[in-house]
Parts: C-alpha cells; structure tokens; sequence
C-alpha cells in the first residue's frame, strides 16, 4: 500500500466498513477487532461509552466508519494501525466467526479487497521502480558532471602547467618538464601512454631517444616535443621523419611551442606519400585545454587532414 498519510483511498475504505461489521457477530466484537491491529482505546472510548448506555445507540458499521475514518485523519501517526487493519483482513480464513448468513458476502468482499489492495500494490510497486529510474539517471547525470568537472578542472591544472614552462631558462629542464606535461595530458584523456625512452645500440650507446608513444584506437603515434627558441626547420622534422619510416604501422606527431618553418612543412606534405606525419603547436593545446576540449577528437581531426587533405599542420576547430 502507497506510504501517503491518507492511507485508505474512497473505494478501499468503503470495503472496509462493508466487510469489517460481517466479520464480528456483535458490535464489541468489532471494538475487539480494531483493538487488536492495535488501535489505542483512546479512540474508541467515545464508542464503547455509547454501548454501555444504549446498545442500539449505534450499529456495527457506524462503529467500523468512524475507526476507520479517525485511522485515516490521524495521518502517519496511524500508519502502523491502518496497515495492520488491512493484514487483518486480506489474511482472513475462518469466517465462522461472522453470522452464516454473512459468511458468503464476507468471502466475497474479502475477496474484493485482496483484489484491490493487489492492484494498488502493483501501481505503487510500479512508482517505486519508476522512481528508481529516476535516481538512477539522475545518480548517473551527477556522476557525468561531476566527473567532467574533474577532467575539466585537470586540464586547467595542465594548462598552467604548460604555461608555465615559458618562465623556464634551462632547456634541458624545460624540455624534460614539456615532456611530462605531455604524458600527463594524453593520460588524462584516456589515451595509452609510454613515457620517453631511449634506444641502445649493441656497443650500449644510445642510438635513439623517443619523448613518448601514444596509442589511439590501437593506432602508435611516435611523438616528439620540441621546446626551442625559433621555429623548427627541416632538420628536426627530418629526423622525426626517419624514426617513423623505420617503424612500420606507426604514425608521427610533433608539437612545438615555437611553430614551424614553411620548409619543415613542406617536407612533411611530401612524406605523406610514405608514412603519416602530424604537426601540432602548444597553442593548440593551450587552447584546447582551456576549453576543455576533447583531445582524441582533435587528433583525428588532424590525422584526417594529413592523410585526406595532405596537410600535416591542420589546426581544427575546437570551439
């Protein structure tokens, strides 16, 4: 039965004074009844008063209607006392203990109020559910803003941080630190990481040195950080270029805080004819970072344009 403190609704509080009278043979019996689903004397006492001094001063369904009714205006004060009324009822098997001549119309309502009490069990069953749903995409909403507040405010962390290498005078230091942001950046945004690694060849000397591998749908990119005082030249991007062709089925990205030169551009946009050569700035990513922008989105976004339209330093639009 629904919680709500008018607990018998019109139709179900009709059966009950109809039935409760055929179920006791006289009219103490029903002031017996409603005292065992433990309804106080105090409100019932008015009743048995009038018993005392005039027994046909009132009749059995008088007495079930005016208990029932003071059940339902004591709200949920009452509660306990309305649903065990209805316990009462709806379990009922012995009905010799109503006239004989009642003994059918009572196994009749009694019946009737299984039904009702059935069905309005089912319709509250059925809100139950319904507002569990309601929680449960609701608790699910909160979950997803709370937890693109958490990447959002990650990426600001990132952002200051990148920011911040600018104020760095060691290159060695800040390249290293440019390194980190990187990794932490592409970690964030649930792309598989491998931090910076180095190459040696069979005399032990370093033969390679990687800044890092990324991983996005299973593609490799080999990536390379470049924090230099003027734009990077052909050289550099050359270099890049070589670690990638020896690799197969792994794509390149570069990212420099200082651009690039047209020339180192344009050998990219030859190369990819060879292999896959991505070219990106921190200001992309300080501007992606502060509108906490989808970082996968934007490197295919840029993958698209190398490989479709054989431009390596496409900036998309992230707005």
């Amino acid at each position: 039965m629904p919680n709500d403190s008018y607990h018998y609704p019109p139709e179900l509080l009709a059966l009950l004074v109809d039935t409760i009278p055929l179920l006791c043979r006289s009219k103490r019996d029903v002031l017996t009844f409603f005292r065992g689903s433990g309804v106080p004397d105090t409100m019932t006492a008015d009743l048995q008063q009038r018993l005392a001094a005039d027994r046909g001063s009132v009749n059995k369904y008088e007495i079930a209607r005016t208990v029932l009714t003071r059940l339902n205006e004591r709200g949920d004060g009452a509660l306990a006392q309305r649903r065990e009324v209805i316990r009462r009822v709806t379990e009922y098997e012995d009905f010799s203990t109503a006239w004989p001549d009642d003994q059918l119309k009572a196994k009749g309502l009694v019946a009737e109020i299984r039904r009702v009490v059935h069905v309005k069990d089912s319709f509250t069953r059925m809100q139950q559910e319904q507002a569990r749903e309601r929680l449960e995409r609701l608790k699910e909403k909160q979950q997803a803003a709370t937890a693109v507040q958490g990447r959002r405010e990650q990426h600001e962390t990132i952002r200051r941080r990148l920011a911040s290498l600018r104020s760095m005078t060691n290159p060695q230091q800040r390249g290293k630190a440019f390194e980190g942001v990187l990794n932490d950046l592409f970690a964030i945004d649930g792309l598989s990481v491998r931090d910076a690694f180095t190459i040696n060849g069979e005399d032990g000397h370093v033969v390679e040195q990687i800044d890092g591998l990324i991983e996005l749908d299973g593609q490799p990119y080999l990536v390379e950080a470049k924090w230099l005082k003027d734009p990077v030249d052909i050289s550099d991007v050359s270099r890049h270029l070589v670690r990638v062709f020896n690799r197969t089925g792994v794509y390149g990205l570069m990212i420099s805080a200082s651009g690039y030169t047209d020339p180192a551009v344009e050998e990219c946009r030859r190369s990819l004819t060879r292999l896959v050569m991505i070219l990106a700035e921190t200001n992309e990513l300080l501007l992606l970072l502060e509108r906490s922008g989808d970082l996968s989105a934007w490197l295919k976004a840029k993958l698209r344009a190398a490989t479709v339209d054989r431009n390596p330093l496409h900036r998309p639009d992230i707005s």
